[in-house]
């Protein structure tokens, strides 16, 4: 009797890995979060082990593992499953899916990790929504996926939605890309932290804790309001280029909520004095996007079903459907 198929995702962060196996309805049967760099410092060693982790888990589920995603910060090029470079990780002309395919023997999809998030945004949109869009995930930096007549934006070398080096300050602070005043640097997660240390902040420990202090921490209020700006900047930017009728905000920060969302949207309002903003939306998934949107590449369901499975899928992830299969050791 055959084994139903199951498909392994992983999406690699800066700080941490999010691992986790499907089955083709989008249940969820194991979630893992392990750290990026394995013992030996590699990013590369860490995803090889996570992966096995994942498909035996798979098998000890019962299931096939038929497909491999991964999803991965930096400039990729998703035909062949090549890393151009990823600082972060420390990749550079990595053959990620060769490799992968080699040592696992089944097909692997490999794609940018904000792209892969649009993948999974797109079957919440619908309409003009899903044909014109910005999916902006904010976390330790900052990318973004541009879908243009329902068609994501690559670009000549696969750079397209490097947006987090959006020179926002002119002659601002110095960016790890070289560049001065870069978005990423104002209003990414780590970014945002980083300069409230730099000002003398002592009570927020992460992010989030900075965006609950807003009113009692001055340091908090004001680079959070500059974090503001520098994003309304760059979505200015984008809507001026792209002309998107939604800019979906994802990733750690865009948990944030109306935190950011209330503020930002006023603020893109106020510099887009010439024509209507695009509408600013919470992300349907949360942190999950990119994991969902490249278990969907790899899978690669028929195009009524991408909804079900992913619908199916972020809703086990974020707790409110029950996992099947093994437990998360």
């Amino acid at each position: 009797m055959s084994r139903p198929p199951s498909v392994a995702a992983v999406d690699v962060g800066g700080t941490t890995m999010k691992g986790a196996v499907f089955t083709a309805a989008g249940d969820l049967v194991v979630a893992r979060t392990v750290a990026t760099f394995g013992p030996d410092g590699s990013a590369l060693t860490g995803l090889l082990d996570l992966l096995h982790d994942l498909v035996d888990a798979a098998d000890d589920a019962g299931l096939h593992p038929a497909a491999i995603g991964i999803s991965s910060p930096g400039v990729v090029d998703a035909a062949s499953g090549t890393i151009a470079y990823a600082a972060n990780l420390g990749w550079r002309s990595l053959p990620l899916a060769r490799l992968l395919e080699e040592e696992f023997a089944m097909p692997v999809a490999v794609e940018h990790d904000a792209r892969s998030g649009a993948q999974a945004e797109l079957t919440a949109l619908s309409g003009a929504d899903a044909e014109h869009a910005v999916f902006l995930p904010i976390g330790t930096g900052i990318g973004a996926a541009m879908i243009t007549n329902g068609a994501v934006v690559r670009g000549a070398t696969g750079a397209a939605g490097e947006v987090g080096h959006i020179p926002v300050v002119p002659g601002g602070e110095p960016c790890a890309c070289g560049q001065l005043g870069c978005l990423e640097v104002y209003a990414s997660a780590a970014g945002i932290r980083s300069r409230y240390l730099a000002i003398g902040g002592t009570t927020a420990r992460t992010t989030a804790e900075l965006a609950g202090s807003l009113h009692s921490d001055p340091r908090a209020a004001t680079v959070w309001d500059e974090a503001v700006d520098a994003l309304a900047a760059g979505i200015v930017s984008m809507t001026a280029t792209l002309d998107p009728a939604v800019v979906v905000i994802g990733g750690g920060l865009g948990m944030a909520g109306d935190t950011l969302l209330l503020p930002l949207r006023r603020r893109v309002q106020q510099l887009l004095t010439w024509r209507q903003p695009p509408r600013l939306l919470p992300s349907a998934f949360g942190p999950h996007s990119s994991i969902v949107g490249v278990a969907l590449l790899a899978l690669d369901p028929p195009a009524g079903e991408r909804r079900g499975f992913a619908t199916r899928a972020g809703d086990c992830l974020s707790g409110t459907a029950h996992p099947v299969g093994v437990s998360p050791r």
